[in-house]
């Protein structure tokens, strides 16, 4: 049997690989090649499931979609440089067999499945997802012809402001050269990234800007009232925000697809961010934040297009 029968290409999905090289890029040079020996055996797990569910479900013409691929990319470079590749392994059978194939597979599961898979790990397994974090390669060559991680340290630039008070240089934020999850480092990269999406029209624009205008709003008033200690360019730029807003809250599947509903989606998902940041214990925010979205998003579809239907009824009432 040929691969390509058992291969479902996706033009979007394309597009979402590339955007993604110079990340993964810079994340070998932080890290080291364990990167790339950790996204080969992600992508291993991730497919043999996928096809595993499609076969159950579809039968001996079952195939693997391109989007299981962008998944198990995006669900790696969400994880600690330190990961065992067994939790990772975990994970990605959660993302793609619970998450996706319990729903009956691409188009029609809820939520997004790399942060589900995320979700699940990072609480089943806290002390492997947060105690300790990989040193960052700063010297040529970087870890571009090295395999190990360089050395460990206890803090992210959110972990070090909440432990010590200390706070991280925006331009490190921003270039990327800090400890954290594999590909949340540059913003710069994920902003760039996120541009060539807009561009090729593979994700979102209004979806981006909904959520990072509503994370700006929320943490500005967070920290202006005093709840919140966490600058708020530190708050933007750290913790994987700008990373889910172009890659996760964007997902075509799990967030809606109206303009007006999008809007209202970014809004819930950049509240929820700083609002679970701000008040509760987990850093993570974002990841928990897209997840609520995905949650509301249909709901918000079906009452957008109601209160429309309802609109339209009246002023034809009027007219009539």
């Amino acid at each position: 049997m040929e691969l390509k029968n058992h291969f479902m290409k996706q033009k979007m999905m394309t597009k979402v690989l590339i955007s993604l090289i110079p990340i993964y890029v810079f994340s070998v040079w932080l890290y080291g090649l364990r990167v790339l020996a950790l996204l080969a055996f992600v992508l291993a797990v991730g497919l043999s499931a996928e096809y595993w569910v499609m076969r159950l479900i579809q039968g001996p013409k079952a195939k693997v979609s391109e989007a299981a691929i962008v998944t198990s990319a995006l669900f790696t470079l969400t994880l600690p440089p330190t990961i065992p590749f067994w939790i990772a392994g975990v994970g990605i059978l959660v993302a793609l067999v619970l998450a996706k194939g319990a729903f009956g597979g691409f188009g029609r599961n809820i939520f997004n499945p790399a942060l589900v898979g995320r979700a699940f790990i990072y609480i089943s397994f806290p002390v492997q997802m947060t105690a300790a974090w990989a040193e960052t390669y700063s010297s040529l060559p970087g870890g571009l012809v090295r395999y190990g991680i360089q050395g460990l340290t206890n803090a992210t630039p959110m972990i070090a402001l909440e432990t010590t008070g200390s706070l991280t240089a925006v331009k490190d934020l921003f270039l990327g050269t800090i400890s954290g999850s594999i590909g949340e480092g540059s913003a710069l990269l994920i902003l760039l990234a996120g541009a060539y999406l807009v561009y090729t029209k593979t994700a979102s624009l209004t979806i981006m800007l909904s959520v990072l205008l509503s994370g700006l709003g929320f943490s500005t008033l967070f920290y202006l009232v005093g709840w919140s200690t966490v600058p708020v360019a530190f708050s933007i730029l750290s913790g994987g925000f700008l990373f889910a807003t172009v890659f996760m809250a964007t997902d075509p599947i799990s967030a809606p697809r109206d303009k007006t509903s999008q809007i209202i989606f970014g809004i819930i998902i950049g509240f929820s961010a700083m609002f679970i940041r701000t008040f509760a214990l987990f850093t993570e925010g974002i990841m928990f934040a897209v997840l609520i979205g995905n949650s509301f998003g249909p709901l918000v579809e079906r009452t957008v297009r109601e209160m429309r239907a309802t609109s339209k009824a009246k002023k034809e009432a009027v007219n009539g």
